[in-house]
This record gives C-alpha cells, sequence and structure tokens, in this order.
C-alpha cells in the first residue's frame, strides 16, 4: 500500500497558536500575518466550508474550468507566484467571495447571469485583487485571538455574514459573530480591488469593457428591484463614483473584442440544467435549436444532450450526441467527451470496448478528473482493480483535496481485501469534505484493522494531528 498523502487542506495548519505567539496586524510598524499564515486561515475556511452539506459544489467540471479561468487572470496579476483554488458554492445569489491565502469561492448564481466569459473573469480579478492585497488580512488589524483556529473562524465569520448569512448561522459563536457585523471592506479596500483588477483583467487578455457593462447591469437591476440589491452589490457597495472611475480607466485602453470559451459556454449550460432541472432544460435548449436559433449550436446541443441523459433517457440523448460529434468544436472537448462516455456506458456499449474509449480520452484529457471517476468505474466492472488503483493515485498525486478520488480508492481496497488501506482512504475522503470527526473514526478503524508497523505509525501521527485540529475548532467555537 502506497503512503497517503495529506491533504492541502490540512498541510501546514497549526491547531493552536499562543496568544502571545500571534502576530499582530495593521499598522506599518507592526509585524504582518505571514503569507503561511494566511494560508493556514484559508484552509481552516475551506474545511468548514466543505463540512456544510448541499453549499460546496463539489463538480470537478465546473470547479477545473473555474480554477483554469482563475489560473488566467493569477498569471497576470500583481503576484502571479501566489497559489489560489477557486471553488463553486451551489448559491443563486449573484456573489464571489474571497479568503486569505488564496480561495475564491464563486457562487453558481454569478456565473450565470454572466453575460460573457470577460464578465466573469471581471469579478474574478476583483476577489484575486482582495487577496493578494491581503484585505482580510487588514480588516482583522487589532483584534485579539487565541489560537489561529479562532483567527480563521473570525475571518469566515466576515465572509459568511457577507456572502451567505444561512452558511453564518452554521458555523458561527460566540465573539465571531459579533466581529463579522463591525467589519466589512473599505471604500479604499474596492476602489482598489477595482483599479488592480481591472490592470490584471487587461494583462490576462479580457474584454476590459466587460468590468463596467457588468457593474451597470447589476446597479440597475437594483434599482428595477426597488433596492433589493443582488448580493454582490451589498456585500461589495458600488457607487456612482466608482462606476465613473472605471470607465474612465477603461476608455484609456485599448478596444478587444474576446470571444468566449467554449469550456465557459459548456460551464454554463451545464448549471442551467442543473438548475432548471431536466424536463425545463429539454424545452429550453429544444427551442434554442428551433427555427429561430440562438447562442452557439455546439454548446446549445450539448446542454440538450446532458439534459436528456439526466431525464432518463439515454437513448435520445446518444441520438443529439452523435449530431453534437459531427461538429469540429465538440470533437476535441473534455466534458463533451465525458458525456459521451456515460451515454455510451448508459446504452450498453460492451466494457472492452468501453475501457479503450476510456484509455483513450484520459490520454487525451489526463488533468480531467470526471473522466477518471468513470474510468474507475469501468475497470471496476472488469474487476481491474489494481489497474483503477493506479489511475486513482495518479490522480491523487494532482488532486489531493478530492474527496470523490479517495472513495473510488478506498472502493478498490475494499474489493482488494484489505481493509487498513479501505479505511485509510475513508479518513482522507471524509478530511477532503470537511469532516474532522469521520475521518478520526475511519483512522481508528484502519488502526484496528492491520499491523503493518510503518503504517500504523503513519496512521497514529495523523490521528494525532487530526485530533488536535478538532479540539482546536471546538474551543474556537465555544468562546
Amino acid at each position: 500500500m502506497r503512503l497517503k498523502y495529506l491533504p492541502l487542506l490540512l498541510l501546514g495548519i497549526v491547531p493552536a497558536l499562543p496568544a502571545d505567539d500571534l502576530p499582530e496586524l495593521g499598522e506599518p510598524s507592526q509585524a504582518v500575518v505571514s503569507p503561511q499564515q494566511e494560508r493556514e486561515i484559508g484552509q481552516q475556511g475551506m474545511l468548514q466550508i466543505r463540512s456544510q452539506a448541499g453549499y460546496y459544489l463539489g463538480d470537478s467540471e465546473i470547479n477545473d474550468y473555474l480554477n483554469w479561468l482563475g489560473g488566467r487572470l493569477v498569471a497576470a496579476s500583481s503576484d502571479p507566484g501566489m497559489d489560489f483554488e477557486f471553488f463553486a458554492l451551489n448559491d443563486h445569489n449573484i456573489n464571489a467571495f474571497s479568503m486569505p491565502g488564496g480561495y475564491v469561492g464563486v457562487n453558481t448564481g454569478l456565473i450565470l447571469d454572466t453575460q460573457t466569459e470577460s464578465e466573469l473573469a471581471a469579478v474574478l480579478a476583483h476577489e484575486v485583487t482582495h487577496v493578494t492585497q491581503h484585505h482580510i488580512a487588514r480588516m482583522i488589524a487589532g483584534q485579539k485571538y487565541d489560537s489561529l483556529t479562532s483567527l480563521a473562524t473570525a475571518a469566515l465569520a466576515i465572509l459568511a455574514a457577507r456572502n451567505n448569512p444561512g452558511l453564518a448561522g452554521g458555523i458561527l459563536a460566540g465573539p465571531a459573530a459579533q466581529i463579522q457585523r463591525q467589519l466589512k471592506f473599505t471604500r479604499e479596500h474596492e476602489q482598489e480591488a477595482d483599479r488592480i483588477g481591472l490592470v490584471t483583467l487587461e494583462n490576462a487578455g479580457f474584454d476590459v469593457r466587460a468590468m463596467p457593462a457588468f457593474f451597470r447591469r447589476l446597479e440597475r437591476d437594483t434599482r428595477l428591484l426597488d433596492n433589493s440589491a443582488p448580493t454582490w452589490l451589498r456585500t461589495h457597495p458600488m457607487t456612482t463614483d466608482r462606476i465613473a472611475d472605471i470607465d474612465n480607466r477603461v476608455r484609456q485602453m485599448p478596444f478587444k473584442l474576446v470571444p468566449d470559451s467554449l469550456e465557459y459556454q459548456l460551464v454554463r449550460n451545464k448549471l442551467m440544467v442543473l438548475d432548471r432541472g431536466p424536463q425545463d432544460s429539454i424545452a429550453y435548449f429544444t427551442n434554442a435549436l428551433g427555427p429561430r436559433k440562438f447562442g452557439n449550436p455546439v454548446t446549445q446541443r450539448y446542454g440538450l444532450t446532458l439534459a436528456l441523459f439526466k431525464s432518463g433517457d439515454p437513448v435520445r440523448a446518444k441520438q443529439e450526441l452523435q449530431i453534437l460529434l459531427n461538429e469540429p468544436q465538440a470533437a476535441s472537448d473534455p466534458m463533451i467527451a465525458t458525456l459521451a462516455g456515460k451515454i455510451y456506458r448508459a446504452t450498453g456499449m460492451s466494457n472492452a470496448r468501453l475501457q479503450e474509449y476510456y484509455a483513450n480520452a484520459v490520454q487525451d484529457y489526463p488533468h480531467h478528473r470526471a473522466l477518471a471517476y468513470d474510468y474507475a468505474g469501468v475497470l471496476f466492472d472488469a474487476k481491474r482493480y489494481d489497474a483503477a488503483l493506479q489511475l486513482l493515485d495518479d490522480r491523487i498525486n494532482e488532486y489531493p483535496d478530492d474527496a470523490r478520488l479517495y472513495e473510488l480508492e478506498a472502493k478498490a481496497y475494499a474489493a482488494l481485501g484489505k481493509p487498513q488501506a479501505e479505511h485509510h482512504s475513508l479518513a482522507y475522503a471524509y478530511i477532503s469534505r470537511g469532516n474532522l470527526i469521520g475521518a478520526i473514526d475511519q483512522l481508528t478503524l484502519a488502526k484496528q484493522s492491520g499491523n503493518d508497523y510503518y503504517q500504523l505509525s503513519v496512521i497514529d501521527g495523523e490521528l494525532k494531528r487530526f485530533r488536535a485540529i478538532a479540539a482546536a475548532q471546538a474551543g474556537a467555537k465555544g468562546k
């Protein structure tokens, strides 16, 4: 059994830091939170976000797209070497938020509300700037905390109140709930995020006019809704002066017409199917492909095919898929290849042909996790558990926070009669979903299921670390 890779969410997390050792924040004369400590704050915030069932959207295709798009912006930012993670949240509110250490959450409502990829990039550029300029660290300047965990809880309190009051009620207690009412981004923070974000947007090759266009549309919608502002406007107050400032800066930049990527449109249509449901989506995309065509026919056909598949009609989905695959754009896209594999499997393609299909697909798109999930399932059907483990091991090396990969790995170990390895993998699945207690339970079972001295020593070390983090979190919430 190979050694486990501790998920990045727990790497470097300090479960408790004495008050005397906490840095002071804010004034130039004071020490500031180090980049490593900001990352640790963000990691602990992610543990809590991932633990909110139904809120964190663990769709690898959507999250991989956001990381591709966000990665372009980070590379063009003032701190291109900083590590970022972009993730989707199952929330209809039009919003996005950033956490210390490079974690950026994007509501599905925001993705669906944008009309171009440059508009979405504009909001992400704004959030990236909040991180690279350390605005959250400035917000908590001068506050006293007795541990890094309580500092992380306070930072998440601010974000939860700004983004999702329901989330705030689920994870906050004590002083943190008071702190979130006291702290908010200042006008200077927002203006800085606008101005630097605009430069980042231009450097990344997007249409800078998308930033003021999106802000103006949100402001107009606010007026039409009798001041019931979209969440992003409530958490990032937009003034006429701010919009005018962005407009003036944009006028001095060269005009650039930037087409949307195919992946942006596919992701939006996938979210539309998830949001509207299969039947309404079938009607919508059928109309889009009808006599009064609108939108990109490739992405609209993808939406129709996906909706038919989700409705439980793989035969009709396969018919639409054949039309879709005749389009040159569709023949070389990993999201379409993933959907095709699902349809082939559902319509009775032989396991031998499925193995050949997926072997070629994962070779063509080695970083597309959704293909790896399905390929593992095909290998399970063929009882090729060792081959599945090799596939999953390679992907876990690349994505050590992916709970689904660990769950599939645990299933392979169970089939091979290796309970210690099975429970060890399940522990990592739990921790990747933010469930510390579940992870501790699985590590305890792993410890009881084998007698390999070296593996037991690894498990003992992880148990100690997980329990310390759980105790620190419980202490922070109880204060």
